[in-house]
């Protein structure tokens, strides 16, 4: 057995509508989950009224302007119809403490997230909400048509931020996987210049080592030199000096020579 899913939104009990098997009344709706209520075992509609009188007609109106705001649920079990409509008793007090009372015993057993975004807190203070309009349209039909108002606006909002939330989260998920791919672009080309920095390093080692071969072979070459001038400047002192004693020798018989001449005539 099928029966309506549990809210904070006040219904009345569920009525059989009819039995038909016909075609029209054979497309089932979606079922609801299973309700505490009792449906009513009449197999037929009530009767209709009587002539409502003056003191009834506003009551009367407020019925209809709630069956507008919030349309009457319908199921299918088998091939019977249920209807259920949302009730129309005035609420009292007690009626809104126990609707606090409900509210956050309902937050507490489906656990709902006290701060940020939640869709079971929100969902079920949506059903508050319409349990309020309810209850204030009751006592007076065009309050209750106000806060309609209000309850769409803010539903057009919420869903609103909830278009700009999805198309920012396209967007920076757009925008994620862009700098993903930059990133791995910019690490290939951060490999490829890591590779021709390894290749130039490599290549001014291989200079340097060049470098320092040559300045070696140049030291060695500039020190064979320089040991070979070395050799010939004391080479030509040892000439020069040699001369210079034959020189003087030379000069001394010389002058000897020239003396005995004198003394031999």
């Amino acid at each position: 057995m099928f029966e309506p899913p549990e809210t904070l939104l006040k219904y009345e009990n569920p009525v059989l509508i009819s039995k038909t098997t016909d075609k029209k009344c054979s497309k089932v709706r979606n079922p609801f989950k299973v309700s505490n209520q009792p449906h009513a075992e009449s197999p037929v509609p009530p009767p209709p009224k009587a002539k409502s009188s003056a003191a009834e007609a506003p009551r009367q109106q407020n019925d209809d302007i709630l069956n507008l705001i919030f349309p009457p649920r319908e199921w299918m079990e088998g091939n019977q119809l249920w209807v259920q409509q949302v009730s129309s008793a005035p609420c009292t007090r007690a009626d809104v403490v126990n609707l606090e009372e409900h509210l956050d015993r309902k937050l507490q057993q489906r656990r709902a997230i006290e701060t940020g975004i939640c869709p079971v807190r929100r969902e079920l203070y949506t059903q508050c909400f319409d349990e309020l309009i309810r209850q204030v349209t009751i006592n007076c039909a065009e309050r209750g048509h106000l806060l309609l108002r209000v309850r769409d606006e803010i539903q057009m909002t919420i869903a609103a931020y909830q278009t700009f939330y999805e198309s920012s989260v396209v967007f920076g998920m757009r925008k994620a996987l862009q700098a993903e791919q930059d990133k791995v672009d910019m690490e290939k080309k951060i490999a490829v210049l890591e590779q021709q920095k390894e290749e130039l390093q490599k290549e001014l080692r291989d200079e340097k080592a060049k470098c320092d071969a040559i300045e070696k072979t140049e030291e060695e070459k500039h020190e064979v030199q320089e040991k070979k001038y070395t050799e010939q400047i004391q080479f030509l002192k040892r000439t020069n000096q040699q001369l210079k004693v034959m020189i003087l020798t030379f000069i001394s018989m010389i002058s000897c020579k020239n003396g005995n001449n004198k003394k031999m005539p």
